[in-house]
């Protein structure tokens, strides 16, 4: 399967929209219609830029300005690729992912319930038991923004997770991406798809890793919908190299008495955006978002969360966390809607910043627009440093100091890390973020942080 764009290394993004998409080999004509529009979309709209409202805090010109060419892949990883990538098994179901495409010898779908299915988005595009135009958007459709259209056009793979009704799968369904690769500006665009049935029940987890010399973009798309009465337990573990650049969307539909919920570790990438959107147009629907984000050196992580209580009796709730050391920048930039009518909405919306350097920088900035009565909404946020109070108790009592500021930013982060289940998931995500801090303990110029 080729990719739908055919890019060259002489090319920067603004020029990806010139391109033109061709046919993929046995592609349904109107998905190269939907990638013909979405291109254009992007011809018309342009990239983001800090005039922009919801991305003035982040500065894109190191992505604009890099020549790009899709990622490709030539042949599996070696057998145990995913051995020296570190990634644990979480005892359940693995699909795998190289640079974008399905990679079968690394992949792990064992004895599915009657009435789930999980197979590689590329098969599905093909496959007519699928409805597979309902994973992409139809042609004049309303982008976000450009990379929300890019991954339409330039997606040729992924993952679709189907639950039927009161299905539950006791194991968690992991998607692990692996983007490697030795050359500079290499672009994939994965799209994962999970439709939740009428009273199912189901943990996905999403697994970013990446390995090689180059530099590399991942610009992902995830689209969540669930059934009434569903319960879907969704994990992301961003942890790719340092060179890259990561954008995510989280596109969230829960329906009505439905459960969804969202955790959020990040440590990897130059540039991360881990952007979620969730409009909750159902009754009595509810959606838990959680995040702790680590970047350290000079790396930027944007966290753009955005909800929408449409429907009555509705709860959402946010915790992110940032740690931010040395001269790197964190960005929460939430916003909660309650339209006309969403009577007995509860929205809650926390943000709290812990800055390890002088040269560290956070921009929060926590939103409610509120159009109905009735409702309890309550949003905050705090930037700080490691509590000096704190810090001279443990000293006092024969503690280094090292340890000491070890202890209080791993407290700083366990309340986050305490709403992962129990188990291998959880594990995975406290290593990853343990490994992170000791990798940037006892960096020259860190000195306090929060509460």
């Amino acid at each position: 399967m080729s990719a739908p764009v055919a890019l060259t290394a002489g090319h920067t993004l603004d020029e990806v929209a010139r391109l033109g998409v061709p046919t993929m080999c046995g592609e349904p004509t109107w998905l190269t219609a939907v990638r013909r529009d979405a291109t254009q979309w992007v011809a018309d709209h342009g990239f983001p830029t800090r005039k922009h409202e919801d991305w003035r805090y982040l500065d894109l010109e190191p992505l604009l300005g890099l020549p790009l060419s899709p990622a490709g892949w030539d042949g599996p990883l070696p057998a145990s690729g995913l051995a020296g990538l570190a990634i644990p098994d979480l005892g359940g179901h693995r699909l795998v992912m190289v640079n974008g495409r399905f990679a079968p010898e690394l992949s792990r779908l064992g004895s599915l319930p009657a009435g789930t299915r999980v197979l590689p988005l590329g098969s599905a595009i093909t496959d007519d038991s699928f409805v597979a135009r309902r994973y992409w958007p139809a042609p004049g459709h309303k982008y976000l923004h450009a990379f929300e259209a890019l991954n339409a056009a330039l997606a040729v793979d992924g993952c679709v997770v189907e639950l039927g009704d009161g299905v539950s799968v006791a194991v968690p369904i992991e998607i692990a991406h692996i983007s490697t690769t030795a050359e500079d500006a290499v672009v994939s665009s994965p799209r994962i798809v999970v439709f939740a049935g009428e009273g199912s029940s189901a943990t996905v987890v999403e697994t970013y890793i990446g390995t090689g010399e180059g530099v590399y973009v991942t610009n992902a798309h995830t689209g969540v919908v669930l059934g009434r009465g569903a319960r879907l337990e969704h994990y992301r573990l961003q942890g790719e190299s340092d060179r890259s650049f990561h954008l995510s969307t989280l596109d969230v539909r829960p329906g009505a008495e439905s459960h969804f919920s969202s955790r959020l570790v990040a440590v990897g990438s130059r540039v991360a955006r881990h952007e979620v959107h969730v409009r909750l147009e159902q009754e009595g629907a509810t959606v838990d978002l959680d995040g702790l984000y680590l970047p350290s050196g000079e790396q930027c992580h944007d966290n753009p969360v955005r909800i929408e209580h449409v429907a009555p009796l509705c709860t959402s709730h946010q915790l992110y966390k940032g740690i931010v050391d040395a001269a790197a920048h964190g960005i929460f930039n939430g916003h909660v809607i309650v339209h006309p009518g969403a009577v007995g909405t509860d929205a809650e919306q926390t943000n709290k910043n812990l800055l390890l350097s002088d040269l560290a920088e956070v921009d929060t900035r926590p939103r409610l627009e509120i159009f109905a009565d009735e409702v309890s909404c309550t949003h905050g946020a705090a930037v700080g440093q490691l509590d000096t109070d704190a810090m001279f108790y443990l000293r006092s009592r024969g503690i280094p100091e090292w340890a000491a500021r070890s202890l209080l930013i791993s407290g700083f982060a366990r309340q986050v890390l305490e709403r992962f289940v129990e188990g291998p998931i959880r594990e995975r995500a406290e290593q990853l973020v343990t490994t992170h801090l000791q990798a940037v303990e006892g960096e020259s110029g860190s000195s306090g942080g929060a509460r």
